[in-house]
């Protein structure tokens, strides 16, 4: 029997090889880091079910930004948590907000970093849910008014991208055209354009105080069984004015992730989310995996299903990684 030509173990023989004939490659240009912003001064409260995150007052964030970008890494994206809540939310569209300080200072001290800033109102209401509730539903149109207000006061405070996470129709276009008519046309709108109702989400609402106070979020969110469903969501935001648009959650997700690659041809992102990140973390600690490893493979497997951008606390962990 003659042996085939075709000896595949031949390009695996030493790392030097291997690294020639990588096809994926991850890169810091690739990343983007969530910040967790409080109120108060000097503040670092470690977020019990994501090691290594914590919650941050803005000096703080600022002294984390400077690092992050000092590793490379090229965008954070931002959360806040506000000091009162109410039925509407109002603090999510203070112009002198928590987000809206934090922009302005990380704008200070770093110019060129790329911020990014959640759209959504749930951190910011007594409810935890993402619109505006009448009678116990959620009212899509009426949130889209307070979705537009958020985002032009992030864009008047100097963020760079604003993305819309709350899955509410519409939503895109009604930003794009506040955006526009307030002189902000040049603001980059990255949409989270296929936002499934995810049990990973758990420990990011814990780090957020963001749990919904009744019910869940399967009305505006999408059902995880759906695919074709995901690919006219983001079909319907790129056709609003979304200039990125963003699968989340990623792992469980990677055939939405490659699906979207083949369908558009505007830059996608993923978010490689808290329960994922905590999951690795968890186990690592227990020596059941080798965490760096399992981080590096996850990344890349999110990269490879077609991932431009990717939103991951692993961010300055991977960039230190790579730097090695």
């Amino acid at each position: 029997m003659t042996f085939p030509v075709h000896r595949y173990r031949r390009l695996r023989q030493n790392a030097g090889l291997l690294r020639m004939v990588r096809e994926t490659s991850l890169s810091t240009a690739d990343l983007i880091e969530p910040f967790f912003v409080c109120e108060g001064s000097g503040v670092r409260q470690e977020i019990s079910s994501m090691p290594g995150v914590s919650r941050l007052s803005i000096d703080n964030l600022v002294s984390e930004a400077k690092e992050a970008y000092s590793l490379g890494i090229p965008a954070v994206i931002l959360f806040g948590i506000p000091d009162k809540k109410d039925d509407l939310g109002s603090e999510a569209y203070n112009p002198d907000g928590i987000i809206q300080r934090a922009i302005r200072e990380i704008k200070n001290a770093v110019p060129e970093l790329v911020v990014i800033t959640d759209v959504c109102i749930d951190e910011y209401t007594d409810h935890g849910h993402c619109g505006v509730v009448e009678d116990g539903q959620i009212l899509n149109d009426a949130t889209l008014e307070l979705l537009s207000k958020m985002a032009l006061t992030h864009a008047e405070a100097g963020a760079d991208i604003v993305a819309p996470s709350d899955m509410m129709d519409g939503r895109v276009q009604a930003i794009r055209k506040t955006l526009d008519e307030t002189s902000h046309q040049d603001k980059i709108i990255m949409s989270y354009a296929a936002k499934y109702a995810s049990a990973f989400y758990g420990p990011f609402r814990e780090a957020a105080d963001s749990s919904p106070k009744f019910g869940d979020r399967c009305s505006y969110q999408m059902d995880p069984a759906n695919t074709d469903e995901g690919i006219k969501e983001v079909l319907q935001d790129i056709e609003e004015g979304a200039d990125i648009v963003m699968v989340k959650p990623a792992l469980s997700y990677l055939d939405i992730i490659y699906r979207v690659r083949h369908e558009v041809h505007v830059p996608i992102a993923a978010y490689n989310v808290s329960g994922e990140y905590s999951m690795v973390k968890a186990a690592s600690q227990k020596g059941w995996v080798d965490g760096e490893r399992v981080m590096m493979e996850i990344l890349l497997s999110i990269k490879r299903a077609g991932a431009q951008m990717i939103l991951s606390y692993f961010s300055r962990e991977v960039a230190k990684f790579i730097d090695r």
